[in-house]
C-alpha cells in the first residue's frame, strides 16, 4: 500500500449529492443519514450540508460524490472531493 491509500483507509466518508458548484474550487454537498428513533422506532432523516474542496470542478449540480476528510481549506471548508459516483 502507498502512503496516500493508507491515510485514507482512516479518513471519515461521506456519501451526497452536490446542491451548489458556483463557487471556484468548491462544492457544496448535501447528506442524509436515517436512524431509528430511540422511542418511537421509527426511521428519521436528518440532512447536513458540508463544504468540500473540488480542486478541478469535475463536479456539477445533482451529482453522486464521496467526500473525505481533509484539513482545513477555509473556516467552513475541511472536506475534498474523493470520487464521483
Amino acid at each position: 500500500m502507498t502512503e496516500n491509500t493508507q491515510n485514507l483507509k482512516f479518513k471519515r466518508k461521506l456519501y451526497g449529492v452536490v446542491t451548489s458548484d458556483t463557487n471556484e474550487q468548491t462544492i457544496v454537498v448535501n447528506v442524509v443519514r436515517r436512524f431509528k428513533h430511540r422511542t418511537y422506532n421509527k426511521f428519521v432523516s436528518k440532512s447536513k450540508k458540508y463544504h468540500a474542496h473540488d480542486v478541478d470542478n469535475k463536479a456539477k449540480v445533482g451529482d453522486r460524490v464521496t467526500i473525505v476528510e481533509s484539513k482545513p481549506y477555509s473556516k467552513k471548508k475541511k472536506w475534498e472531493l474523493l470520487s464521483i459516483n
